[in-house]
């Protein structure tokens, strides 16, 4: 395990660098993007009620940051398979996942304003990159464990 890491040093570095990029997506996100949900959320929020919204605002700052999650995610998808067809792939599910998600939160928050807990979740997966932890053990078992056991 260790002499395929040290094989693949510049893949694992560049990985590595793409993480911190996504970790600093998260440390700097008050100071990058506008979501008066963040503080909302780190409260006692299930006694608090929405604060004030500006919806374009909050739409515009959420695909922001989703995209900029996307890209860094594509970018450690493609380094780690250096498969462009896996990219095009996820980024098309991105894309998908992104018109389902952000139409969910906006219904939750126009129609269930009270089921908190539904658009905290929902939220989370907008804002944080947690398809990458689905899309990068998918890829790995479809390339690695499929094609090695020809199973079709």
């Amino acid at each position: 395990m260790l002499k395929k890491l040290f094989d693949h040093k510049e893949q694992f570095a560049v990985v590595c660098v793409l993480v911190f990029m996504l970790a600093c997506v998260r440390a700097f996100e008050d100071l990058l993007f506008y979501d008066p949900l963040l503080d909302y959320f780190k409260s006692d929020f299930s006694a608090l009620p929405i604060p004030h919204l500006d919806l374009f605002k909050l739409l515009s700052n959420l695909f922001l940051r989703y995209a900029v999650n996307s890209a860094f995610s594509l970018g450690i998808i493609y380094t780690i398979f250096k498969k462009t067809e896996l990219v095009r792939f996820s980024a098309f599910l991105y894309g998908v996942f992104f018109v389902i998600l952000i139409m969910a939160f906006f219904f939750v928050l126009a129609f269930y304003e009270d089921n908190k807990m539904w658009l905290f979740y929902i939220r989370r997966f907008i804002i944080q990159p947690l398809l990458l932890l689905l899309f990068v053990p998918a890829f790995y078992f479809q390339e690695h464990i499929v094609s090695k056991n020809n199973i079709p």
